[in-house]
């Protein structure tokens, strides 16, 4: 049986360890590349607030390469897309016709993904799509990944969450509107140890950062979001 040349797209964090886990069990699947989206200035990965130091850490722990798309700090949709469709040419000049995602239950996203592969001859693959998330969470945890939380949204959950141990602890604390994967955006995690890992991912935990931003100027909605700062340990 030939297999399908793929890259995954990483975040970083629990879903993304979980669906990776689950394509390279899949002998119809070779994941030959991570793509990760960089903010430029800071040198995060995006929504995560992780350093690229970290996310480097983790590529060379789980063994394949890792592609960066790096955005501008105040990248607009336009941007994005057009970046990532110079990345998604050159994927598919070096063979790679499918694209890994950790998405669970977005419609939305789903769709959005699968447009802009089938606008370049491409395909999605949604390894975790419509699994129940409170078993996800905890096949993730039995398979013996270890991950922290690095970024909440403050209108889902308070400081507390942030810079935690995603454990059974951590699920029984949330609050039965949070989803246990964070799959509406309430939290962000990053994977520091687990099966995918030739080693566990070394870091400090520092300081914890509170930024506000602009969700609609039109009525001056703004959030506030909670980044665990990680520091590499070398």
């Amino acid at each position: 049986m030939e297999q399908i040349k793929a890259f995954f797209n990483w975040s970083g964090g629990k879903d993304s360890a979980l669906a990776l886990y689950r394509a390279l069990q899949d002998p119809q699947l070779n994941i030959s590349a991570l793509l990760t989206t960089v903010n430029a200035q800071t040198r995060r990965i995006s929504m995560h607030g992780v350093r690229d130091e970290l996310l480097k850490t983790q590529a060379q722990a789980i063994g394949l390469p890792l592609r960066i798309v790096e955005l501008s700090a105040q990248a607009t949709m336009h941007e994005y897309d057009s970046l990532m469709q110079q990345q998604l040419k050159a994927f598919k000049a070096e063979g790679i016709s499918t694209s890994v995602f950790g998405d669970i239950f977005l419609e939305d996203l789903k769709t959005y993904r699968e447009n802009k592969l089938q606008q370049e001859g491409m395909k999605a693959h949604f390894p975790l799509w419509q699994h129940h998330t409170p078993t996800l969470v905890r096949e993730f945890l039995s398979l013996g990944f270890r991950t922290i939380v690095v970024a909440v949204d403050g209108r889902k959950l308070d400081a507390s969450f942030v810079g935690r141990e995603l454990n059974e602890s951590f699920l029984n604390d949330l609050p039965a509107n949070v989803d246990p994967c964070g799959e509406n955006g309430e939290f962000h995690t990053f994977v520091f140890e687990g099966p995918l890992f030739k080693e566990p991912i070394a870091f400090e935990k520092k300081e914890v950062v509170a930024k506000t931003y602009d969700i609609n100027r039109q009525i001056g909605e703004k959030a506030t979001y909670y980044f665990q700062e990680l520091i590499p340990v070398l």
